[in-house]
């Protein structure tokens, strides 16, 4: 997982909460993925805390195509997409970005390798609040958005849709071996340093505040997470048993 503190607090909050979940009933969520970028994607998907993974953790979704899988209650984890993936002669299934190293197209447990926009979902309980975002603070390698059907509250969208790479600089560019840049390192993944990772004396939002590189994301894309602290413009909710459409390339 990554460093991304919106997972570590709503960890907390289901601690927390736990107790009333399981007294009050859970609903789960039907996810669907949709693929309206112009070439096929890999999507992958990634259950927290150590719990069951979804039927799918990883699958191919040609362009303009769709499919659905059902999230049991009180789920947790994160979504993306993998983009120009190949298998070799030795059937090693490999990836250009956001690869989950297994050698297949299935996840199997495993998260993106940095650089990977990424979608997260806590579903609640019955009736319950549901969390969601879309997660910039692993960097960036394709457009991506997700939305609620159905449900009461807020239920807003949010939505990376533009090309973050275009804007990327140099030093968080990641390249192919034929010199494109293919996705933008987050500044926590091209550094390493307590300061842009928001780790050691930077682990508190006093000490870790924005940032030019998390102001750069901000600004290509205002919804989503730009960095660990990035909670007030970025977290959003759901009561009433939404499902949720993942779309990427929105």
């Amino acid at each position: 997982m990554s460093n991304n503190r919106t997972m570590t607090k709503i960890l907390a909050l289901y601690s927390l909460t736990m107790a009333f979940f399981f007294l009050s009933g859970a609903h789960s969520a039907r996810i669907t993925f949709t693929n309206n970028c112009p070439n096929t994607v890999w999507p992958a998907t990634l259950t927290a805390d150590q719990r069951p993974q979804l039927s799918s953790t990883g699958f191919e979704l040609s362009s303009k195509a769709f499919l659905s899988l059902d999230a049991p209650p009180l789920w947790r984890g994160r979504i993306w997409a993998r983009t120009e993936c190949s298998t070799d002669n030795s059937g090693k299934f490999t990836c250009a970005t956001a690869e989950c190293s297994t050698g297949q197209v299935a996840c199997n447990g495993n998260g993106a390798k940095p650089p990977a926009s990424l979608v997260e979902i806590f579903i609640a309980a019955d009736g319950g609040q549901d969390f969601y975002d879309v997660s910039l603070v692993d960097g960036f390698n394709l457009p991506i958005s997700v939305a609620t059907k159905g449900g009461s509250g807020e239920c807003r969208a949010s939505s990376c849709p533009t090309n973050v790479t275009k804007a990327c600089p140099t030093e968080l560019q990641m390249k192919g071996s034929d010199g494109r840049v293919l996705a933008c390192k987050s500044a926590c993944t091209a550094f390493n340093t307590p300061k842009y990772c928001c780790t050691g004396t930077f682990n508190v939002p006093e000490t870790c505040p924005p940032t030019d590189y998390s102001r750069l994301f901000k600004q290509q894309c205002f919804q989503a997470y730009s960095y660990a602290y990035d909670d007030k413009d970025s977290t959003f909710t759901c009561s009433g048993r939404p499902d949720y459409l993942i779309t990427f390339c929105p």
